[in-house]
């Protein structure tokens, strides 16, 4: 497309899509829909595991052409490209990376860096997608996309199945579009066509934490000149965090490069309290058992003062794991979806 003065002006061609729990069935549905003539190029991250069969999935029932990520393939218009398991999924200039980069958020393929090299690849021509999904992947990096002049589209959160990542985007990124599922392929086909917006300098902190991804760069001089030094530990390697204020949202990464968002750490801690927890209380139980099988063994002795002695040792042991089961049941995340902030004791009082 050309504006006024004859001088060709790109649409918005690059979409970077990222969803997670509950996002297959909607990915399904914006793919079905999309239109064969599309003039853009669709890159699809979702959290998956060791093995995916989501471009297979996908390319049943769309009218372009889905295809698994290859490292150095070029960007075509009009393809769907699809991140597998085990690398994150970027784009540099003209061509995709595929990079077995840090943890992002507990996941690779993660959506934030998928979404930040684009940015910072492609500035104004960029319109990513955050679809169904937990937690808070792909807020970072959809504001990203908005600081290098790019687009902001949000599956509508009454029409997600998981809606905590498409209202963490609403709560920290100013969002362009927010629309349910069924009408955004023709949202995305409109703004596609539409002339892209003038990129801005591509911010440094953007540009760094891109490299990261890349592994082109990952150094303790560089989490300094992200942010400040925390005092926490990282969840996948327990070294340092430094502690990044990105706008209204906070964000850690470590020395290793594996980058959090607050809530991702806190769920982590909360997963880590969760195994500790188990693991005391399965010693607990299994000192009980022991114990009164010695106890027994002392009775068909007729040692039964020693017997005793045993048994009331399995008590304590015994009410030892019920204090434990206690702080297992009450232990629960933060629910931001519900403002649910802190535990309601009155309720936790009245269980059985």
């Amino acid at each position: 497309m050309a504006n006024e003065a004859g001088r060709v002006v790109p649409g918005h061609d690059t979409i970077v899509i990222g969803a997670s729990e509950g996002g297959l069935e909607a990915l399904d549905r914006l793919v079905r829909d999309l239109p064969g003539d599309l003039p853009a190029a669709v890159f699809i991250v979702m959290h998956i595991g060791i093995r995916s069969l989501l471009a297979e999935l996908l390319g049943k029932k769309s009218a372009l052409p889905v295809v698994s990520a290859e490292s150095g393939a070029p960007i075509r218009e009009g393809t769907i490209t699809v991140a597998g398991p085990g690398k994150h999924l970027l784009i540099h200039d003209g061509h995709t990376l595929l990079r077995r980069g840090p943890r992002e958020n507990m996941a690779r393929p993660a959506i934030d860096p998928l979404f930040r090299t684009a940015a910072a690849s492609r500035g104004g021509r960029v319109i990513g997608v955050v679809l169904s999904g937990n937690l808070n992947d792909g807020t970072a990096g959809l504001r990203a996309i908005k600081r290098c002049g790019g687009l902001a589209v949000v599956q509508d959160p009454e029409d997600a199945a998981v809606p905590s990542m498409v209202r963490s985007a609403l709560r920290h990124v100013d969002v362009d579009h927010v629309t349910p599922i069924d009408r955004m392929a023709d949202l995305l086909s409109e703004l596609a066509s539409r002339p892209a917006a003038a990129t801005p300098e591509i911010p440094l902190d953007i540009r760094l934490e891109s490299t990261i991804a890349a592994q082109d760069l990952a150094t303790m001089d560089l989490e300094e000149r992200l942010g400040d030094l925390s005092p926490f530990t990282c969840p996948e390697c327990n070294g340092a965090l430094w502690e990044i204020s990105d706008g209204s949202m906070l964000r850690y990464r470590c020395h290793v490069g594996h980058a959090f968002t607050a809530d991702s750490v806190l769920s982590a801690r909360a997963a880590e309290v969760d195994r500790m927890l188990e693991s005391l209380l399965r010693s607990h139980q299994e000192r009980a058992a022991l114990v009164r099988r010695m106890a027994k063994h002392e009775h068909s002795l007729q040692n039964d003062s020693l017997a005793a002695q045993l048994e009331a040792r399995a008590k304590e042991y015994e009410h030892d794991a019920e204090v434990v089961r206690r702080l297992a049941r009450h232990s629960q995340p933060i629910d931001r979806d519900e403002g649910n902030f802190l535990r309601d004791e009155a309720a936790e009082e009245r269980e059985p």
